[in-house]
């Protein structure tokens, strides 16, 4: 269906900041600017925008869908990660069968959707050496039904290790051929190339450091480049990676990360909170990228992980919601605010921009993933798009209105929402989802993860 957007208060466009209406044909930019008109000869939709800004959609690069219906745990609400990751995700994860993780993601998405989302990569780990792969066939039916752009960073584990989570919990895991003939299925069946796709796979194994051999790792690295996919993982979220890389492998984590070919532009990490000058050094010779999760990390206490200096040398960076079980928002909206802010209440109001902030939160992050037709608005471009309605009251009093959202943060109306050109969110609904069922459905499958755990 082709579509007229018109009357937009404000764009979110380097390419033409302005225009107010926007035409989208083949699910493309087919024109920006100001008066545009409907062609009678090409029907199309006319959209009104008075009262919205319009903003490319945003792109998550660190997720946990899974996580989305372990909010607010109180065994592990006051918890750093370690204590943490054993007394709420590893608790769970041998107990979530692939209806709650349907429910959970149809959860986990809809909140990034309602945020402004159009992209989400999902760092799905629940695999073990008898995992069922109707768990991860729930995550891409969930994606595909809300019609979000799904990016499966499909995690692993080769060995128990120091993982405390995985040793308290008894958690078996994958030989190294089984998940190489795994990630082969799920490659074959799912992943597309180009940069407008919209399901891609990445190779994600959980930690390099904690669960996973140099030998696993690099056949990983190995079989995901000749096969021409990226790859994520943790690394150095808390001082305890470091800590373990020196006493199991004589180095810095990031060294020992180098070591396995797991540093790359065709590599991203979450976290890197504890990445100190020689890290940062490495990350950006390498083009390696960052998925920084402020949330998450505030939550757990973890820390602030250095993304000033890191862009000053040349890292990527992007952002991610991480898990609900840590930033139990869900919200991309919610990362965006509190990147803008937390860096400058350490390094001062020049710290950050509202600009480069946005550009963390959509550009960069689909340049990362390697989806180069979308983040940005302008002509040939994928309509990726966001209407975030800004005639209510919290945003009336803001003189710089194509901002508000991000200076404001939550709560936010996005009125509507285009993935490809195809309309998801129309009036503030999402196509396809019922918020009293899904309601019901996760309030369900908690109670069942708890009867179960």
């Amino acid at each position: 269906m082709n579509y007229l957007i018109q009357n937009a208060h404000a764009v979110a466009s380097d390419a033409d900041p302005e225009a107010r209406d926007i035409r989208i044909r083949g699910g493309r930019i087919a024109e920006m600017g100001r008066n545009l008109k409907q062609t009678p000869e090409d029907p199309e939709t006319l959209i009104d925008a008075s009262g919205c800004v319009i903003w490319p959609g945003l792109v998550n690069t660190h997720h946990h869908l899974a996580q989305s219906i372990m909010k607010g745990v109180p065994a592990g609400l006051n918890h750093n990660l370690g204590e943490w990751l054993s007394s709420v995700p590893y608790r769970f994860w041998p107990k979530v069968t692939p209806d709650i993780m349907y429910h959970a993601a149809r959860l986990g998405l809809y909140e990034l959707i309602r945020s402004g989302a159009t992209t989400c990569a999902d760092h799905h780990y629940l695999y073990h050496s008898s995992t069922s792969p109707e768990l991860e066939e729930a995550v891409w039916q969930a994606a595909e039904e809300l019609g979000i752009r799904m990016v499966l960073c499909r995690g692993s584990a080769t060995e128990t290790g120091s993982h405390e989570g995985m040793i308290e919990h008894g958690i078996a895991p994958e030989s190294i051929e089984q998940i190489i003939d795994r990630l082969d299925v799920t490659r074959k069946k799912h992943h597309q190339p180009g940069p407008d796709a919209m399901k891609k796979l990445v190779v994600a194994p959980t930690s390099l450091i904690h669960s996973s051999s140099p030998e696993g790792l690099k056949a990983q690295a190995r079989w995901a480049r000749e096969n021409n996919l990226k790859m994520h993982s943790h690394l150095l979220e808390v001082d305890f990676d470091e800590s373990q890389a020196h006493s199991k492998y004589g180095m810095s984590a990031i060294d020992y990360a180098e070591s396995c070919e797991w540093l790359g532009p065709d590599v991203w990490y979450a976290h890197l909170v504890y990445s100190d000058p020689h890290a940062i050094r490495r990350l950006a010779a390498t083009g390696t990228g960052i998925a920084h999760c402020p949330t998450s990390n505030c939550r757990l206490g973890s820390g602030i992980a250095p993304v000033i200096d890191m862009e000053e040398a040349g890292v990527q960076i992007s952002l991610g919601v991480d898990g609900s079980a840590s930033a139990e928002s869900g919200s991309m909206l919610q990362e965006l605010n509190l990147a803008w802010l937390i860096h400058r209440a350490v390094k001062g109001p020049k710290a950050t921009t509202l600009e480069q902030v946005l550009q963390w939160g959509s550009r960069n992050g689909a340049e990362m993933l390697g989806l180069q037709d979308t983040g940005n608005l302008e002509v040939g471009k994928a309509a990726d798009l966001v209407l975030y309605d800004i005639d209510q009251p919290r945003f009336a009093g803001v003189h710089s209105p194509l901002t508000a959202p991000l200076m404001c943060g939550e709560p936010v109306h996005v009125r509507d929402s285009f993935v490809q050109g195809r309309q998801i969110v129309k009036n503030g609904h999402i196509n396809g989802l019922d918020e009293a069922e899904l309601t019901r459905n996760v309030q369900e499958s908690v109670s069942r993860l708890l009867r179960e755990a």
